[in-house]
């Protein structure tokens, strides 16, 4: 009942920037957070960002200063702009969101991931 759409991967050399997009569509009353995640090869999924619906943010300690979260509530959609981008970044980027949708259910949609690639 919920679609999360990622987009904006691609390949980047080291130093680059990227801007990933992720826009939610379906019968959604509500999102409340937005999270970017993001798997390695071999790697466990980890969180890399959150943005609350009042736009409170966090971030992991290897991405700090590095990467911003935000969000557009009339679009239903979250960004993740990544700068100075590393080799080490290279994973495959999910989104996730908490909705709430129109039946009175809720719960946490994914997207299908993005591939990021920083070359060295």
């Amino acid at each position: 009942q919920v679609q999360l759409v990622e987009s904006g991967g691609g390949l980047v050399q080291a130093g680059g920037s990227l801007r990933l997009s992720c826009a939610a569509s379906g019968r959604i009353l509500s999102i409340n957070s937005m999270d970017w995640y993001r798997q390695a090869p071999g790697k466990q999924r980890e969180l890399v960002a959150t943005i609350t619906s009042g736009g409170s943010t966090t971030y992991a300690d290897s991405v700090k200063g590095r990467f911003t979260i935000s969000r557009d509530n009339a679009k239903n959609t979250v960004y993740l702009q990544m700068n100075s981008l590393k080799p080490e970044d290279t994973a495959v980027y999910f989104c996730g969101a908490e909705v709430e949708i129109w039946d009175g259910g809720s719960g946490y949609a994914w997207g299908q991931g993005t591939q990021v690639t920083v070359s060295s």
